[in-house]
């Protein structure tokens, strides 16, 4: 029954497990440093580790140790294509070579300039923004906290601007 325990978020676990992967990376690193230490004839050019293994060692370490496999994400590469900037045109040169003056293109240019760049990971996005990574409060509760912390602070210094006021006034 777990009624009383908290429920773990999943980038506790993530860390977690990257905390023990990095733990057993370092005993492997301790492990061929003491081989090294022990054999100081061999020498310290050699790249690979497993050089001076036989094979049945190699054998244990291949099976003790099968790594992961990586997730990746799918990535649309049409959308990659469309942000690339466009080619460049002899017609966009004017015979000394400068740049002709392009306002249609500026304009655009000036348009994604305010917008800003597009995301890379959309689902990244969509998560932050509806909250659907377990911990983390979603990006509308954030943004409406922060708006309220602005017009609080607004209406106190609109106050403060009118106490000062008033005092100045009652002065003359």
């Amino acid at each position: 029954m777990g009624w009383f325990r908290k429920k773990e978020d999943l980038l506790s676990q993530r860390e977690r497990a990257l905390s023990q992967e990095i733990s057993r990376l370092e005993t492997q690193i301790k492990k061929l440093d003491l081989k090294v230490q022990r054999n100081p004839d061999a020498s310290r050019a050699s790249v690979n580790p497993f050089a001076e293994a036989t094979a049945a060692d190699h054998i244990g370490l291949v099976e003790s140790e099968k790594p992961e496999e990586p997730i990746f994400e799918r990535v649309d590469q049409q959308r990659l294509k469309e942000q690339q900037p466009e080619t460049i045109q002899p017609e966009h040169y004017n015979d000394l070579g400068m740049r002709k003056l392009d306002l249609p293109g500026l304009l655009r240019r000036f348009g994604q300039h305010l917008r800003g760049p597009a995301t890379t990971n959309p689902k990244l996005v969509s998560y932050l923004a509806a909250g659907g990574i377990q911990g983390l409060r979603p990006l509308r509760y954030e943004k409406r906290i922060a708006r309220n912390r602005l017009l609080v602070s607004v209406v106190f210094l609109f106050l403060m601007l009118l106490g000062i006021i008033l005092v100045l006034v009652r002065q003359r």
